[in-house]
């Protein structure tokens, strides 16, 4: 696999695995973590995970920035490493739940964000530089998109594995004291806190029922209000344990940074050694360039950045409505694997359903994509990037289809047990859906990329990476959008307004083409 591509890109390529299994350890929980840890609805805790993931993509045009302004891309990156282990660390402290003080732990766990956030911005658009100045060698120029591939399939090697452990290290939690794992009782515990017995029957009845069927030590549950306080406190211990474990995966990454950082190349240096800089830090192939050219180059990215907002949207759905959506409407016994210590159970391993088609699936559309090479047939990264779209626009409709006969959020609580288990779709659902998102995904994200380190002038490199990655901070800004849609109108029309953001923004790439590819070239 690694044949014919630059020495460096295999101890990139681990190194950002390291750094991705953490980062997924707890974007797997996240969404699920806030709404147990503070009782908060799926639309706030909507606000909050929009502005995270936000931040770390905008971060990255700060981190770029950098790295461009100090010439140093491999101690930013490092920084970045450590940085994103102290985020960890902050959110990993076990607190107690209910919180005493809601503005305080709220405040804390905003902090560990915001940490991991600046961290994550250092570190990924930097190394993904660091990856296309390895390509800018004529020797390895033709493996470009298939290096990019590589690097983004062993992203999601690290990302397969992640909610695995989240899960296993909640569950091992919850089994250490006597309880099982049920996706619905967070939700309700908080209601019966806030409402007692004024909660609507359904609810209660449903909690109570719950509440037996989860206590392992066989004693019947006759307080509902020490159930409810004890259960979210050992549950969301739970999820903090689990961030725990994403410290590790930083620090295995660090250490392989480290030994691999001589063989790395240096951005700034490579630059001045191939073609020499004037004193305001331009390469003497850019002062060939017309002014014309340097902006149509900078307008192209700008355009294929505008583009993929609307993928970005639609996509990071995956840890935040689709999630849910997965808690609410999808049967988990069906999925439930007992390894005696601990159970992996739960929606959140859905979130291994992407990382695990992109492994599987890189290798057999780089060799498609290969043979089309050899034809002379092989689509340009735009028209790619275009393709992709289609595809991202009908893994919605699929989804549409199957949710035009379940009822809306909002008449769930209105709905027994029983009820509720004849309604659960199969988790089918969720691997075909995520297969297709993958697919579109393997057409956009790292082709992306190497679009982006391609057509960037080359003491811009760092700043059009962040550039890319800030297109996807303005995504994942309106991700909010899914909750409100989730909680407020009927399922079908919620996915068919990701249909129609994917769907539109493939035609407006599409009557691009023609112009990236001149430019590109």
């Amino acid at each position: 696999m690694f044949k014919n591509h630059p020495k460096g890109l295999l101890g990139a390529a681990l190194s950002n695995m390291g750094e991705r299994f953490g980062f997924y350890i707890m974007m797997a929980i996240l969404t699920l973590f806030i709404s147990a840890k503070f009782g908060l609805s799926e639309t706030t805790t909507g606000y909050i995970y929009s502005a995270f993931y936000a931040s770390i993509y905008l971060l990255a045009l700060v981190g770029g920035l950098i790295a461009d302004k100090t010439k140093n891309y491999k101690r930013t990156i490092l920084y970045g490493i450590i940085l994103m282990a102290v985020g960890y660390l902050i959110i990993a402290v076990p607190t107690p739940t209910p919180v005493p003080h809601m503005a305080l732990y709220l405040a804390i766990t905003c902090a560990g964000l915001l940490v991991i956030s600046f961290g994550n911005g250092l570190f990924k658009g930097n190394l993904q530089a660091l990856v296309g100045q390895m390509y800018d060698n004529p020797k390895y120029a033709d493996k470009r998109d298939a290096g990019f591939q590589i690097f983004y399939m062993f992203i999601n090697i690290g990302a397969m594995f992640a909610p695995f452990i989240a899960i296993g290290v909640r569950n091992w939690w919850l089994k250490v004291h006597d309880f099982d794992y049920n996706a619905s009782l967070p939700e309700l515990c908080h209601q019966y806190i806030a409402q007692g017995n004024a909660m609507p029957v359904e609810s209660l009845e449903r909690l109570t029922k719950y509440a037996g069927d989860v206590s392992l030590n066989g004693t019947a549950v006759t307080d509902l209000t020490a159930f409810s306080n004890s259960y979210l406190n050992v549950f969301n211990v739970g999820f903090q344990y689990a961030f725990a474990a994403a410290i590790v995966a930083m620090l295995i990454s660090l250490v392989i940074f480290i030994v691999n950082k001589k063989i790395f190349p240096d951005p700034a240096n490579k630059a001045v050694a191939a073609a020499g800089k004037n004193a305001a830090g331009i390469s003497k192939e850019e002062i060939k360039m017309s002014a014309r050219e340097v902006k149509q180059r900078i307008y192209a990215l700008f355009a294929v950045f505008g583009v993929v907002i609307f993928f970005w949207l639609s996509f990071h759905q995956n840890g935040y409505s689709l999630t849910y959506f997965a808690r609410d409407y999808v049967n988990l016994d069906i999925i439930h694997i007992d390894l005696g210590f601990t159970s992996i159970k739960g929606a959140e391993i859905f979130q291994s359903v992407n990382p695990f088609f992109v492994v599987f699936l890189t290798p057999l559309i780089m060799w498609v994509f290969g043979a089309l090479n050899r034809r002379k047939r092989e689509p340009s990264t735009p028209m790619k990037i275009a393709i992709g779209m289609g595809i991202a626009a009908l893994a919605y409709v699929f989804l549409m289809v199957f949710s035009f006969a379940l009822p809306a959020k909002d008449a769930l609580a209105t709905m027994s047990a029983d009820e509720l288990a004849v309604m659960r779709v199969t988790p089918w659902v969720m691997i075909v859906l995520y297969f297709i998102l993958t697919v579109a995904e393997l057409f956009i994200s790292p082709l992306g990329l190497a679009f982006v380190s391609k057509v960037a002038p080359l003491h811009l490199q760092g700043l059009m990476q962040g550039c890319w990655l800030a297109a996807t901070a303005i995504g994942n800004s309106i991700l909010f959008i899914g909750g409100i849609l989730y909680t407020n109108v009927p399922l079908w029309i919620c996915w068919l307004v990701f249909v129609g953001a994917t769907g539109l923004s493939m035609f407006v790439m599409l009557s691009m083409v023609r112009w990236l590819e001149r430019v590109a070239k």
